[in-house]
């Protein structure tokens, strides 16, 4: 079922409604056979296997709160096993399990199984699992009673395909807070859903023919394709990706749940550093939590080279997590240098820029910071190895086609979007005067308002057409 339809935007609507004319005790169970529906469009096969898997994450928690030290253990020890075979089985057969079958001449094939069961939203329901595991085994968190609110805490449609990836004890804190029908969280949920969806269809989907077109013919590019790639394929992944949370979010706010938050304003990041607190933020987070600080906590002993190995473990698993293949494991090594870069150059980057005016200070390092990850999503958008190896050498024979193979005009229409709402987030982060000035003249006038969504609704209307994949339902 594609979420970005019209059949299913009305159909939601129409679940919202449903949803708060039901007794209390009864809503949560609606949202799971919501989800369930959604989730059996996708794959019935699918769906048992995500009740056996909720099932066994269910009994694992119970169990691990009232085992002793030694079994305790065990049993968490089990569950991040099973938690992780299932994610290796079901996503990374390729690049792990079949090679080995295939070297000793075993005739059986792993990756046959996503005939069966098509790895959709595997990698979000993985992590959010392992991270309840974690908290009640280390008594962060109870487990969770009713096997209802489980099942929902891994299958909640909205940010099934893509998360945002949830905590659990936030997830569940909503869950069980009374949630009367309230117009302005309704009004807001309703305002982030078509905010989503034109990112998504009348920003993203005009810049994606580019990014597409690049890569599928990279051998007969000229240098100006490739430089331009740099600023376009951040702009197509951030319009894309926060597209889809924004719907998420907003989809999630009419049935009165509040979605952690996963963008905010990353391109006004100064450095690589702050830019994984701005983007992504449910995922950088959870590595944050969950590996990084448990991996450099067990080598304190090694000074501040725990905290280097604890990086590069971090953001290989990091790369890994995004798919299968070399090149994400590079993306992962990438991303960590130029993090201990940071760390072991901020003395010195300190005192240089310290003699730059503070406006050429904060350009600079948010300049820096999107060219180079601009740079980094070679990695990400590339299919292959070969072709980020290609890519990269057309980059440094400098020369010059001056013909563009494609029409610009979606290009430059999506790109000029894009920058009017990278401007809102400049005024709203460095100009606050200003924008509380704009945002007032905003609130007084509702005509304006009005306006401005009848215009945004006319643009989503007409590119809903259907068909529309994000690019992290990949993952």
């Amino acid at each position: 079922m594609d979420i970005v339809s019209l059949y299913f935007i009305c159909l939601v609507f129409v679940s919202a409604v449903v949803y708060y004319l039901l007794n209390r005790p009864y809503r949560n169970l609606f949202l799971v056979i919501l989800s369930c529906g959604f989730i059996a469009s996708l794959s019935i096969e699918l769906l048992i296997y995500l009740i056996f898997y909720s099932l066994v994450n269910y009994f694992l928690a119970i169990r691990i709160v009232q085992a002793n030290v030694k079994r305790k253990k065990l049993l968490y020890r089990a569950g991040i096993i099973i938690n992780l075979s299932q994610l290796i089985i079901l996503k990374y057969t390729s690049f792990t399990i079949d090679p080995i079958l295939r070297f000793g001449n075993i005739d059986f094939v792993f990756n046959n199984l996503e005939r069966y069961i098509i790895p959709v939203g595997v990698s979000y329901f993985t992590l959010q699992a392992i991270g309840y595991l974690i908290n009640v085994k280390m008594g962060w968190e109870k487990p969770e009673k009713r096997f209802v609110n489980l099942l929902l805490y891994l299958t909640f449609f909205p940010k099934f395909i893509s998360g945002p990836i949830e905590r659990s004890k936030h997830f569940f804190k909503e869950l069980h807070r009374e949630k009367d029908y309230e117009k302005g969280s309704v009004s807001i949920g309703l305002k982030t859903i078509l905010l989503g969806l034109f990112k998504k269809l009348v920003i993203a989907n005009h810049l994606a023919p580019f990014v597409q077109f690049v890569y599928s013919d990279v051998g007969d590019i000229g240098t100006e394709y490739i430089l331009l790639l740099f600023v376009v394929q951040p702009l197509y992944l951030y319009f894309d990706f926060s597209g889809y949370t924004d719907i998420a979010i907003g989809m999630a706010r009419l049935f009165g749940i509040n979605l952690l938050p996963n963008f905010n304003r990353p391109f006004l990041a100064q450095n690589i550093t702050n830019f994984w607190k701005r983007f992504h933020i449910s995922l950088s987070s959870w590595f944050n939590d969950y590996i990084f600080k448990q991996v450099s906590f067990r080598r304190r002993k090694w000074g501040v080279y725990a905290s280097v190995y604890g990086l590069v473990v971090t953001w290989m698993l990091f790369g890994i997590w995004h798919g299968a293949g070399w090149n994400f494991m590079i993306l992962g090594f990438v991303l960590a240098l130029s993090i201990l870069f940071e760390f072991f150059t901020k003395r010195q980057r300190g005192i240089f820029f310290s003699k730059l005016p503070q406006n050429v200070r904060v350009w600079l390092g948010r300049g820096f910071t999107f060219v180079f990850y601009g740079f980094a999503l070679s990695f990400f958008f590339s299919p292959n190895l070969n072709v980020t190896i290609l890519l990269f050498a057309k980059l440094f024979e400098f020369n010059f086609i001056g013909d563009f193979g494609i029409s610009v005009m979606p290009l430059v229409f999506g790109v000029s979007l894009a920058l009017g709402f990278i401007l809102i987030e400049v005024l709203e982060e460095d100009y606050k005067v200003t924008y509380s000035k704009i945002n007032s003249y905003w609130e007084r006038y509702r005509t304006v308002r009005i306006m401005a969504y009848y215009i945004i609704a006319v643009f989503v209307l007409s590119e809903l057409s259907g068909g529309s994949s994000f690019v992290y339902e990949m993952f």
